[in-house]
């Protein structure tokens, strides 16, 4: 054990030695062993200081997504009405998202007074079925039976042919996305329209 400190004290007692003269360096000194310069540091100050805010500011008005099924990497905020094909976010309560309610980001696929059209077809798991979704005859997306995880997955099956006034079904054209196809429209109240940033 002695050996371990001596040998380790013996290594960091050079880095130790020079932490004064990096200190001065980092005070604004022209190099080591050089008196500090305050006007250099306060100019550097007055560089880094605003982007420092900026930052501090910026990085909450974004939101940062992480999943394949969207394109692109980071999206904000931009209140006004939905139109298909806009970028949305809203909070997710579903069992398979886990014990609190997680933020999503999708696409406004299908509207209000759409037609919602879901027909079921053999899937490619033995025994089970998929649902497929078109709305007003475009394909949209194809469920799966199951997750990634291997759980069961349960398809939406609509109820009406048109998507109800006030929602919107949401999802994307990624054959793995977790959307609509699981847990039918979204509530338009429960959407923020986004844009991409990023």
């Amino acid at each position: 054990m002695l050996r371990f400190a001596s040998t380790l004290a013996s290594r960091t007692w050079p880095e130790i030695r020079l932490l004064p003269l990096r200190a001065a360096v980092a005070l604004g000194a022209s190099g080591l062993g050089q008196p500090p310069r305050p006007g250099q540091l306060l100019n550097a100050y007055c560089i880094v200081l605003p982007l420092g805010v900026l930052t501090w500011w910026a990085i909450p008005q974004l939101t940062w997504v992480i999943s394949p099924s969207i394109d692109a990497w980071a999206v904000r905020a931009d209140p006004g009405p939905i139109h298909r094909g806009n970028l949305v976010s809203f909070m997710l309560s579903h069992p398979l998202a886990g014990p609190k309610p997680v933020p999503v980001t999708k696409y406004a696929l299908c509207m209000a007074g759409d037609r919602l059209d879901m027909i079921e077809k053999p899937s490619t798991a033995p025994g089970q079925k998929d649902g497929w979704y078109f709305c007003n005859g475009q394909l949209l997306g194809i469920s799966k039976p199951f997750g990634h995880d291997g759980r069961r997955l349960e398809h939406f099956r609509p109820a009406r042919r048109l998507i109800p006034a006030g929602f919107i079904y949401v999802g994307s054209h990624h054959p793995s996305g977790f959307d609509s196809r699981y847990y039918g429209p979204v509530a338009i109240s429960r959407l923020t329209r986004m844009e991409r940033v990023l």
